[in-house]
């Protein structure tokens, strides 16, 4: 009985539920991603390399025959997938250098200065004093 109380002492844990909404954010996030580049990326880099579609280059290494299908290797897919995650990296990489950027800019804001204290005033009053007296 003592492994399935903690079990589920570290399953209702903040951090593996912190960790879950994390997993399923990024899942949705990856199909936005995704999204992105195969509708909105590639269609003109397609157009600027002359319609090429990477996702349909392959290399037949056995022609179907009846009803065995073809054993094709895919090279198409895999260069598509490269630039995916290329692009992905390069937008994490903007948006974590923009992020960087308004911390460093809030950091380095320029503060009022601390309202002096009582005994700094005081101080100050009888340093101008002294230097009256002169």
């Amino acid at each position: 009985m003592g492994v399935i109380k903690e079990f589920k002492e570290f399953a209702v844990k903040g951090n593996v539920i912190d960790m879950a909404i994390g997993i399923i954010i990024g899942t949705a996030f990856g199909k936005i991603v995704s999204s992105f580049v195969a509708d909105v990326i590639m269609p003109p880099i397609g157009v600027l390399l002359g319609g090429v579609d990477f996702s349909n280059l392959a290399f037949t290494v056995k022609a179907a025959s009846g009803d065995i299908p073809a054993v094709v290797i895919g090279y198409g897919k895999f260069i598509q997938t490269v630039i995916d995650f290329t692009i992905i990296a390069i937008a994490v990489f903007i948006a974590v250098k923009a992020i960087n950027s308004l911390k460093r800019k809030e950091e380095e804001a320029p503060t009022a200065p601390p309202e002096p204290t009582a005994q700094e005033v005081l101080l100050t009053e009888i340093r101008d004093l002294l230097r009256d007296r002169k």
